[in-house]
C-alpha cells in the first residue's frame, strides 16, 4: 500500500489506535471480503466510523476475547479476510491457547492487532501494560509478528499482512501525538529491516514507537562523536537474519531497545541469531528487566525502565568509553 504523505501528520496526531480504524476504512473500500472482529473496543480502536458504514463487515463479540479467536477462525475458514483487535494483553495472553490451536496448529489465517502494547497504559498497571506478548506468541509456530514504528508504518504493514499466507500479530505501541519516524512513502517488506540512521561505532536495533527515543539518543551520541546506526527491525518473526549477520560482523557493540521484557522479545530474537554466527560482538539488552513496577504515565515508565532517549544515550556512552 502506498502511504499518502498528506495523511502522515494526521496519523501521527491521532496515534496508532485511531489510525488503525482509518486504515480499515481504506482497506474495505477495495475488499468487500474483509471482516473486522472486535471484543467491545470499537471506540478504542478507532472503528466507530467503520462499524456504522460497513456493518456487514463488522463483528463485535463483546468482552469475550477467547470467543473472538473462535469466531474469527470460523470466518476465515469460510474464506473471509479477517482482522481481530482488542487490547494487547487480552488479544494475546488471554487467547494464547486459542491462538496456538486455531492459528498455529490448524493454520487458519487471521491478522491480530494488539492495541496499546508496551508501556503506554502504565497508569492502569501491568494488567494492561503489555510486556509479555511477543515472548508468548513468538514461541507458537506459523505466526508472524510485526511492531510498526509509527502510524504510517501500521498502514503499510496491515496491507502487507493481508497478502501473507499465514497469521500475523501486529503490536501497536505509543499513544496519541506519536513521533513520525517515516516522513515519506517507502518500501515496506515483512521480514526486511530498515536502516534509519548510519554510524560506525554502535548499532541500535529496535522497533515500535520506542524507536523515536533511539533516534534522539543517536543524535546525542553523534554530538559526542560516537557514530550510531539505528535499525528498524519491525518484523520480530521472521527476523531479518541477513541484516543481523551484517551488523554482527561490522559492529563491536549492538544495543537492542524494546518496550517488552528483555526475556523472549526482540533482544532475545537478535541474540539467537548472533549466537549462530560466532561474531566478535557484544550485545546490550535495554527494555523491561524481567520485573513489574508500580503504575505511571508513559514518560515515567520509559524513564524508570531506562529506555528514554537520555537513559539510552548515557548507557551507550558509558559502554563506548
Amino acid at each position: 500500500m502506498k502511504l499518502d504523505k498528506s495523511k502522515i501528520k494526521i496519523f501521527s496526531q491521532i496515534g496508532m489506535r485511531a489510525s488503525f480504524g482509518m486504515v480499515c476504512l481504506e482497506l474495505v473500500k477495495n475488499n468487500n471480503n474483509l471482516m473486522v472482529c472486535t471484543a467491545d473496543v470499537s471506540t478504542s480502536a478507532g472503528l466507530d466510523r467503520y462499524r456504522k458504514k460497513y456493518l456487514d463487515n463488522y463483528v463485535d463479540v463483546g468482552i469475550a476475547e477467547q470467543n473472538l479467536i473462535g469466531v474469527a477462525t470460523g470466518l476465515s475458514d469460510l474464506g473471509y479476510d479477517v482482522i481481530t483487535t482488542t487490547f494487547s494483553p487480552f488479544q494475546t495472553l488471554r487467547c494464547c491457547e486459542q491462538i496456538k490451536v486455531n492459528l498455529g496448529y490448524m493454520k487458519n489465517k487471521i491478522i491480530m492487532v494488539g492495541l496499546a502494547s508496551g508501556l503506554v497504559l502504565g497508569e492502569l498497571g501491568f494488567t494492561h501494560a503489555s510486556i509479555e506478548d511477543i515472548g508468548a506468541i513468538r514461541s507458537i509456530p506459523n505466526l508472524k509478528i510485526i511492531s510498526p514504528s509509527d502510524s504510517g508504518e501500521l498502514f503499510k504493514c496491515l496491507g502487507s499482512s493481508l497478502n501473507e499466507k499465514g497469521s500475523v500479530y501486529i503490536r501497536l505501541t505509543g499513544g496519541a501525538n506519536n513521533k513520525i519516524i517515516n516522513h515519506d512513502d517507502y518500501n515496506f517488506e515483512i521480514g526486511k529491516s530498515i536502516e534509519l540512521r548510519s554510524g560506525k561505532d554502535v548499532c541500535i536495533i529496535s522497533n515500535g514507537q520506542i524507536i523515536s527515543e533511539c533516534l534522539e539518543a543517536s543524535t546525542l551520541l553523534e554530538d559526542d562523536n560516537i557514530g550510531c546506526s539505528v535499525i528498524n527491525m519491525h518484523t520480530i518473526k521472521p527476523i531479518d537474519k541477513t541484516k543481523i549477520r551484517e551488523i554482527a560482523l561490522n559492529f563491536k557493540l549492538i544495543v537492542t531497545v524494546e518496550e517488552h521484557n528483555i526475556i523472549g522479545g526482540l533482544g532475545s530474537a537478535v541474540a539467537e541469531e548472533i549466537s549462530q554466527i560466532g561474531a566478535n560482538t557484544r550485545q546490550i539488552f535495554l527494555g523491561i528487566n524481567d520485573s513489574y513496577a508500580k503504575g505511571g504515565n508513559y514518560v515515567y515508565m520509559k524513564e524508570i525502565f531506562n529506555i528514554s532517549s537520555k537513559k539510552i544515550y548515557q548507557r551507550i556512552k558509558n559502554e563506548v568509553k
